[in-house]
């Protein structure tokens, strides 16, 4: 073997022994987490709740950093394209990873090729909304009005290829209702318009409806997805009626491809940490969250949570005849 290969085998070898330690030693700096969506919603605070118990725990500053847009496309992307040395994360949304693919024609980023999941971190709970006038009081006293005079409901929703807009088309599929959708860009305006009865049924997060709830100015009816929640342990889930609808929100902790495993593994048992302390699970729910995520919470279960979510998603968007643009 010539000096040369001898050195380079032995800088290989150097370079092998001492990835582990840089992996250790992480973080040396602080750490980005991207949101994909605005500051001050809901998931921007709760990514904000965990990413200071991180800071914490890692004596390291995890920074938040909002680049919302074009249907979380902005942030999505940059954090597919940074580097992958543990220094950039994102906190993934159910959209950005098992919507987006079915709804695009040319997505600038693959959610699975270009990302490693890390953890999952939280499930968002929507709420099927009434005005006070409407005189049903559970879905499927919903169902048999809008039977009863085909056409003359309307629901608002933040758009067709939305999670309230999929919930929906899905109700209106499965119950064989025609609930005349009617899509808004700003929460304020459809909560607006449901509360005045210019639409008389909205789906919004829970966050957002507890305070009209509690007001009494929007009855719930039902919640999204296939169980009931803690903030409203007395409004049924929508699948108790209509089992083929279940459809949920929900974030993700993502690393871009490449990211070491030692990283992924030491970030995701700090997260499942956070998760677990009284202060998030205090402010969780009134955030809209469920936070009960049990083997998602390891990079393992996160992948097979995001496998089977990619697949079930894209069976009941293309059974909801909805074609990427």
């Amino acid at each position: 073997m010539s000096k040369l290969s001898r050195r380079l085998l032995l800088a290989g070898a150097a370079l092998c022994l001492s990835f582990p330690a840089f992996a250790q030693s992480w973080p040396q700096r602080p750490v980005t987490v991207i949101v994909p969506q605005p500051a001050g919603n809901s998931p921007d605070v709760m990514c904000r709740l965990i990413a200071d118990k991180l800071s914490r725990a890692f004596g390291q500053q995890f920074v938040v950093e909002n680049r919302a847009g074009a249907a979380n496309l902005v942030g999505t992307q940059s954090v597919a394209r940074a580097a992958a040395d543990g220094y950039t994360f994102l906190f993934a949304t159910s959209a950005a990873l098992v919507t987006n693919p079915y709804t695009f024609k040319k997505l600038p980023y693959d959610p699975v090729k270009d990302f490693v999941p890390v953890a999952m971190a939280a499930r968002s709970n929507h709420v099927l909304l009434v005005n006070p006038e409407v005189k049903a009081k559970s879905l499927p006293e919903l169902i048999a009005l809008e039977k009863s005079a085909p056409g003359t409901l309307s629901m608002a929703v933040d758009g067709a290829r939305n999670l309230s807009g999929l919930i929906a088309q899905a109700i209106n599929k499965h119950a064989g209702t025609g609930f005349v959708l009617i899509p808004y860009n700003t929460t304020t305006n459809a909560i607006q318009d449901a509360v005045t009865g210019r639409v008389q049924v909205t789906i919004q997060a829970a966050s957002i409806a507890e305070a009209f709830i509690k007001a009494g100015t929007l009855r719930p009816i039902a919640v999204a997805g296939a169980k009931r929640i803690d903030t409203l342990p007395d409004v049924p889930a929508i699948a108790e009626t209509l089992q083929s609808v279940d459809l949920q929100g929900w974030f993700m902790f993502m690393a871009p491809s490449g990211t070491p495993a030692d990283i992924v593994d030491k970030l995701s048992a700090e997260i499942a940490k956070a998760l677990e302390s009284p202060e998030v699970r205090e402010r969780a729910p009134a955030l809209g969250f469920d936070v009960r995520i049990g083997d998602a919470v390891t990079p393992s279960g996160a992948k097979r949570f995001l496998d089977g979510q990619l697949a079930s998603s894209g069976k009941i968007i293309q059974a909801l005849g909805i074609e990427p643009e």
